[in-house]
């Protein structure tokens, strides 16, 4: 088990019972936006340089969108992990 941590030095660590905040969620959802923006400009850029407009744009929105909903994944499956292993076996 994890010590808990000292006040004022970080935000706290979530418990096993207790449910994810909705800042948990807006980050994930804010990294997905982001992600997916970036890419956009990406291509915007890539299109420009090269003179092939739309296509940069298109494949990058779709790398970005892939790239966005893989890091949720990832982000879910180890608070599922966390999760799992904090309950402890049945």
């Amino acid at each position: 088990m994890t010590e808990p941590r000292p006040t004022g030095k970080g935000p706290k660590a979530r418990s096993a019972s207790t449910p994810p905040s909705g800042a948990e969620y807006a980050g994930a959802g804010l990294q997905l936006a982001i992600t997916l923006v970036a890419f956009m400009f990406l291509g915007i850029w890539l299109d420009k340089h090269f003179g092939s407009s739309p296509w940069f744009v298109l494949i990058c929105v779709f790398v970005g969108a892939a790239a966005g909903f893989y890091s949720i994944y990832r982000r879910l499956m180890a608070a599922t992990k966390r999760d799992a292993n904090a309950a402890g076996p049945r």
